[in-house]
């Protein structure tokens, strides 16, 4: 895909935080836009599969469902990163997973319902081949910021 247009700078900028709630928001969002549901869709599809849209939803308040956030860094064996990255995000409570440098070199955040479910996950992580160490850094207070990228 070529540059962005103005359009799609637009219509970005939309999506980072503006998507209605009812049952055509494309069609919302294409008003807004002087332009039709159907174009809307087929440049989120462009865009998407152009790299620049991962996914589109919603975000939850986990504290207020009653979820618990650690952040857990761990020390992995660099031959074995990808198959640990891997396992770690077939937990549904992972919402981050990167690679660093470092001695601690994969850090990821993990939500869960309770300590017993989170105390399972990381001792089946901690096993894992290539993990030769595990930091649970819990968070005291949570400092919630909105990325958005305003796009000109």
């Amino acid at each position: 895909m070529e540059e962005l247009t103005t359009f799609d700078k637009s219509l970005l900028n939309i999506l980072q935080g503006g998507l209605p709630v009812c049952s055509h928001p494309f069609q919302v969002i294409g008003e807004e836009l002087g332009t039709d549901e159907q174009t809307v869709l087929a440049r989120v599809r462009a865009l998407k599969e152009a790299g620049y849209v991962r996914r589109i939803g919603t975000f939850f308040n986990s504290a207020r469902l009653g979820y618990k956030g650690t952040l857990v860094a761990l020390q992995v064996e660099p031959e074995a990163m990808t198959q640990v990255a891997e396992a770690v995000n077939q937990y549904p409570g992972v919402t981050h997973n990167y690679e660093r440098e470092g001695c601690y070199n994969l850090w990821f955040t993990l939500n869960t319902p309770c300590p017993e479910e989170e105390e399972r996950i990381l001792g089946t992580i901690e096993e894992l081949p290539g993990v030769e160490s595990l930091l649970n850094l819990k968070a005291n207070k949570k400092y919630k910021i909105n990325v958005q990228f305003k796009l000109q």
